[in-house]
């Protein structure tokens, strides 16, 4: 029977992670698959060995609080498949906390992927050096990310992004006047970059009281907490129900991050905030070399989405970009997402699950 070790530690890692189990079962329903994984990678058959929520964190000093068990999570990790070699390890998204374990795994012969490249040619640009020791394929979402590993020796395919297959531009959308809010899946960004949105979504009802607005949530992690923030505001509110609520709304205020991709996948106007505790946005801001942080205007290669910044991203501000959004005629915009889910539609999850099949044999 054929072995696959898997590491997905993030939420957007749970869902890929799920969307290409389901496949790899299809092609070969024999398969036994186990790891760090989440409620989707677990639904679709992944042995859950470790709970994805022990890794979930964001940001520079968020990680160092929680870097004693990480530690030991990653070193049990890699004692375990180490004892019970799989055919491959494939290590979903999360960089730092998958490439020491398929480092480990790699000197000891097992054959590694990383599926999802990290953002090397956006910010720390070396990592290639560090990724090239890990892995032996990278398995690319985006067509811009395969020419800088042939730049670098390193063997990387692109096979599309399985959201693009998930997710498709909605077609008529009449206002709903529906306005959605997305403060992320991580309990720190959460807590950043709420307070901001409904400080927002105030300044915005006050200008047109026909919006209405509605929290999506990712997780029940602050679901008392946010539910003690809006309680005196006319906001509703949802768990896991962004996929739903998006299609419906006529503008998000999202979180940088996989968000803004679906966001833009479906066709769906936006304004991407981005936060980080004062220490890790100074770490991260003396390594980013991208001119863009949001994955819309990254891959467009120029800004069709706003990006709100640390301490641009204010209630008043935010507010004030998404009512120019609201009042002005998106067409462009609209037409701008077709072409982002047109180069991203690949079958990505079948390509992908027939590469690591004919790599697990080769």
């Amino acid at each position: 029977m054929t072995k696959i070790a898997i590491s997905a530690a993030e939420t957007s890692g749970d869902l890929i992670g799920s969307t290409l189990i389901q496949e790899l079962k299809k092609q070969d329903p024999t398969l036994q698959i186990e790891g760090l994984c989440g409620e989707k990678m677990q639904a679709q058959g992944c042995v859950q060995l470790w709970d994805m929520s022990l890794v979930n964190v964001m940001g520079f000093s968020e990680v160092f609080k929680k870097l004693p068990s990480l530690l030991r999570l990653r070193k049990a990790i890699v004692t375990y498949f180490s004892r019970n070699k799989p055919d491959v390890f494939i290590g979903v998204d999360a960089p730092d906390f998958n490439f020491f374990i398929e480092k480990k795994l790699k000197n000891q012969e097992i054959k590694t992927i990383h599926f999802i490249s990290p953002s090397v040619w956006a910010w720390r640009a070396s990592r290639v050096k560090k990724i090239k020791r890990a892995s032996d394929l990278i398995l690319c979402l985006f067509p811009f990310e395969v020419a800088f590993y042939e730049r670098n020796n390193q063997k990387a395919v692109f096979v599309g992004h399985p959201l693009a297959e998930k997710l498709t531009p909605r077609k008529n959308h009449q206002t709903t006047k529906n306005i959605l809010l997305m403060p992320g899946s991580r309990a720190g960004e959460v807590k950043r970059l709420l307070p901001e949105m409904l400080l927002a979504a105030k300044s915005m009802a006050e200008q047109d009281p026909s919006l209405s607005f509605h929290l999506a949530l990712a997780n029940e992690e602050l679901l008392e907490w946010s539910r003690s923030l809006i309680a005196e505001r006319d906001v509703s509110l949802s768990i896991n129900e962004a996929h739903e609520r998006m299609q419906s709304a006529d503008l998000v205020l999202v979180a940088s991050g996989t968000a803004a991709l679906e966001l833009a996948l479906v066709g769906v106007p936006m304004v991407v905030v981005y936060k980080l505790s004062a220490l890790s946005y100074f770490i991260a801001s003396n390594l980013v070399t991208s001119e863009f942080i949001s994955l819309p205007n990254v891959i467009a290669n120029k800004a069709i989405v706003p990006e709100l910044i640390q301490t641009q991203a204010n209630g008043d501000n935010i507010a004030q970009h998404a009512m120019h959004i609201l009042q002005s005629d998106q067409s462009a915009l609209i037409a701008e997402f077709g072409k982002i889910h047109k180069s991203l539609h690949l079958d990505a999850d079948h390509e992908s699950a027939k590469l690591i099949l004919k790599f697990i044999h080769e």
